[in-house]
């Protein structure tokens, strides 16, 4: 190997070293963009009904969650939201779930509207694990469903994982914070220099409940190749829903996400005789 070539590699390491570097101490930047509230900050929306609450999951953090109530709920959502802004915005999207008789519970990560506490990838974790067992508190796991958005479906399918809910639904899921990474960054070794692990497709290994996948077919943020990716994780359990023309941020603007939500949440159950159908039939016969 001659001098230049030892130039260009000394080079390569050393932007990868300071890249590397650069995503270590400032990715809370990235994966997470928080709006802060004041204490004294008052929740309204317009048809709904939320009862605000403020827990302690553990010394030196205090979680402040939403609890949306219905008349005879048929169940409880765990709603887990994305990387951006507070439960002051995300609250509205409760509607999709009310409508169809289901409460939900939806809470401010660390560092979001009024959370506080250090953020760390496993606070976050037993932060998400800590409002579940609250639910469960009113709610027998079999009237639970948990749901995740974007960067919140990391969480959801971790939760259904070591849990025992009724059902699991992930929109816009990432397959991995290090595979997110990489498409940005495709030359970095990423995974050693993230401080933040939420490996969703690890995750649902492990989920025996059914698992609903909802994903835009035009999401240029996470590509709806992730999801096909995640579908094949536990297929038995798991149905992929494509809205088309959707993107990453604007999939609930689109009537078929609605009829979707409609049917994972139909309580009728369809059974099909498939002896009665072309399962069986191959075009080679």
């Amino acid at each position: 190997m001659n001098e230049n070539a030892y130039t260009i590699l000394a080079v390569f390491g050393a932007v990868i070293l300071i890249t590397g570097i650069l995503i270590y101490f400032f990715q809370h930047r990235f994966f997470f963009q928080p709006e802060k509230l004041p204490a004294d900050f008052r929740f309204a929306y317009d048809n709904l009904r939320a009862v605000e609450k403020t827990v302690e999951p553990e010394p030196g953090a205090n979680i402040n969650y939403l609890h949306f109530q219905v008349d005879d709920p048929k169940g409880v959502v765990l709603y887990l939201k994305g990387n951006t802004k507070s439960i002051k915005g995300w609250g509205k999207f409760a509607i999709d779930f009310t409508r169809l008789g289901y409460e939900v519970i939806m809470m401010d990560y660390r560092g979001f509207g009024k959370s506080t506490g250090k953020r760390t990838s496993d606070a976050m974790k037993r932060d998400s694990q800590f409002i579940y067992n609250l639910a469960k508190k009113e709610f027998t796991e079999d009237k639970i469903v948990v749901y995740g958005r974007s960067l919140g479906s990391g969480f959801a399918a971790r939760l259904a994982s070591k849990n025992n809910p009724r059902l699991l639904i992930l929109t816009s899921p990432l397959y991995s914070i290090s595979r997110a990474v990489q498409r940005y960054l495709p030359f970095m070794p990423a995974r050693p220099f993230l401080r933040y692990n939420l490996p969703t497709f690890q995750y649902l290994k492990n989920v025996r409940c059914p698992i609903k996948i909802i994903h835009g077919s035009d999401d240029r943020l996470v590509p709806v190749n992730t999801a096909i990716d995640l579908s094949e994780v536990n297929p038995k359990l798991t149905r992929l829903y494509i809205i088309l023309g959707a993107g990453h941020i604007n999939v609930h603007q689109f009537e078929e996400y609605h009829r979707v939500m409609q049917e994972i949440f139909d309580e009728r159950k369809i059974f099909i005789d498939v002896e009665k159908t072309s399962f069986g039939y191959s075009h080679r016969k």
